[in-house]
């Protein structure tokens, strides 16, 4: 028994329950629905527990069939179909009745969903490969060494459920390595072919011969064999297999880095591919220019395979996931392309056949987004927030001198100049999500103890990584205000507005008009004048005036709300 989440607006956990049955999708009734239900649909939709459950078509109103009504699970059933039920299709409900779910987002292990792969974060080891010039603290786990790991249930695949070494490579060849180092978050790898590290302990292997193609997104998909029996004694002729890993242009630091990255820009031109709308980086809706426009991609038949050509495109790992139905949120403009199916072996999307689109196939709530592997910087362990109401919410504490091996030192941010772009890489580097706000006062969140100021004149553009690398005043620190109630802090949330100024109406509708004095003075009271209309002579004579129509979409996946709030709102009469 099929089953799947729909509707909008909604993430990925939740959504309106369609059940395909009789070659069919339709939908379940809300009657009598209870949370054991929800139990039973979200472990058969893959997620291990239901948190809540939504009536009266919360998600929007579905088509076709309803196909179950008056459920009653008990909560263990192995699928919705083993529950009490009035039988299939027998209902006297209406559309308006349609039942949705809230699954907790936590994949049940092994699950298998053919667009979600998890990946377990790979150890990397601090020693630097052989004749590697980088700094390990530029990019860790980048040009450091790798010991590959693979850990699937054992119940349900049959792969082993300890995390162990992988053995013997089978030949030293980059489609392998292009697999292994796609899902650690790196573009291309290398077989370092030096031993390393087999002296340290002693090495338990499970796996040996693999064999790679390079267009896998997971290592998992590859062709392997397993050791049988004492797996402390295999791999006898050879060695643990390991990996150099070469970073994408984002994830390399330096003048050397930036100097090479201008250089390819302007052998490339304007770049034709770009995520939009996600909070974190390598994540967001795929958005592709094409006759000078930029547009979005139709969802139809979106894989892992295509969402990795993305992915490497774009200077990231492979794909972690592909995302479907407008997840994050609905792009504006064309959407130029669909059904797209790459083999994986693609320098670039252009190169994936594709259908162009016609108005009836698609809308922008089946935009297709990616999320992508990264490498493992650790930017994350360099700040924290305390104080706060929630862990989404405090003020703003960053690590500094922890790059020699001392121990770190925690201190505070200078909350002068302190806003929004810069409250957009805190939240980024804390893996929380967009900013709310950012603020320069937090005297209500003095709960730490914590009271040194470490960095001041912070500025940043807004798609930094981590605060280090906005512009900031280093150690010649200068803050006018250097009391705890004036450091920085933020709050921080999953989803966030995302406004769009329809520019092509602005220019459309844009005429100009002399308007009498006499009929201007509210738009005076307003401000809404330029400031030499005080010099005129009212209220004889004109002024001329700019009109034009706007339109303002919101293209992200949260309300907008002004930053002012209600009670500083004020009712303009003449409006």
């Amino acid at each position: 028994l099929r089953l799947r989440l729909a509707g909008y607006p909604r993430k990925h956990n939740e959504g309106r329950v369609e059940v395909f049955y009789n070659e069919e999708w339709g939908t379940i009734c809300d009657d009598d629905f209870t949370l054991g239900n929800a139990h039973v649909l979200c472990r058969q939709l893959g997620f291990v527990a239901a948190t809540g459950w939504a009536h009266s078509a919360k998600y929007g109103k579905g088509v076709g069939r309803i196909w179950l009504d008056n459920v009653n699970c008990a909560g263990n059933e192995k699928s919705i179909g083993d529950c009490k039920h009035r039988g299939w299709g027998n209902s006297d409900c209406s559309h308006e009745e349609d039942a949705g779910v809230v699954c907790k987002d936590e994949r049940i292990p092994g699950f298998k969903d053919s667009n979600v792969i998890e990946v377990r974060r790979l150890l990397s080891w601090p020693e630097r490969a052989a004749g590697d010039g980088q700094d390990a603290t530029e990019c860790p786990g980048c040009g450091a060494v790798w010991e590959l790991s693979l850990g699937v249930q054992e119940s349900s695949t049959g792969f082993p459920g300890s995390w162990q070494g992988v053995g013997a490579w089978q030949a030293p060849v980059t489609g392998d390595t292009s697999t292994a180092t796609g899902h650690t978050g790196h573009g291309s790898g290398l077989l370092s072919p030096h031993r390393l590290f087999t002296e340290r302990q002693q090495l338990n292997y499970r796996l040996h011969s693999v064999s790679c193609t390079g267009t896998e997104v997971h290592l998992s998909m590859c062709s392997f064999e397993f050791y049988r029996g004492n797996s402390s004694a295999a791999c006898g002729s050879g060695m643990p297999a390991v990996v150099s890993c070469v970073p994408g242009p984002l994830f390399a630091t330096g003048s050397a880095h930036k100097k090479k990255q201008r250089q390819q820009q302007q052998q490339q031109g304007q770049p034709r591919i770009r995520l939009k709308g996600g909070a974190r980086v390598g994540e967001g809706r795929v958005e592709v220019l094409r006759s000078s426009e930029w547009g979005t991609i139709c969802d139809d038949r979106w894989n892992l395979q295509s969402a990795s050509v993305v992915c490497r495109e774009l200077g990231f790992g492979s794909a972690k996931e592909a995302l479907t139905g407008a997840r994050m949120g609905q792009g504006t403009g064309p959407i130029h392309l669909n059904e797209v199916q790459c083999r994986g072996t693609e320098k670039s999307l252009w190169n994936c056949p594709f259908r162009n689109i016609t108005q009836e196939d698609c809308k922008h709530t089946e935009d297709a987004a990616v999320r992508c592997n990264i490498p493992y910087m650790g930017y994350e362990n360099l700040i924290r927030l305390s104080g706060g109401r929630s862990r989404f919410e405090g003020r703003v504490e960053v690590a500094v001198g922890a790059g020699n091996g001392d121990q770190p030192r925690w201190g505070l941010v200078c909350g002068e100049g302190w806003g929004t772009l810069e409250a957009m890489v805190a939240c980024r580097q804390l893996g929380l999500g967009f900013a709310n706000h950012g603020l320069q006062e937090t005297w209500y969140w003095d709960a730490s103890n914590v009271t040194e100021m470490v960095m001041s004149g912070v500025k940043c553009a807004g798609h930094e990584m981590s605060l280090s690398h906005c512009q900031h005043h280093g150690a010649s620190l200068s803050c006018r205000n250097t009391g705890t109630r004036f450091a920085a802090g933020v709050i921080c949330s999953e989803t966030a507005s995302d406004l769009l100024l329809h520019a092509p109406l602005v220019q459309e509708t844009a005429y100009i008009e002399d308007r009498p004095l006499h009929m201007l003075y509210c738009a005076a009271e307003e401000n809404c004048l330029a400031s030499s209309a005080r010099l005129a002579n009212w209220p004889y004579g004109h002024r001329r005036l700019l009109r034009f129509s706007s339109q303002i979409h919101n293209r992200g996946r949260a309300d907008f709300r002004p930053k002012a709030g209600r009670h500083s709102w004020v009712w303009h009469e003449c409006h």
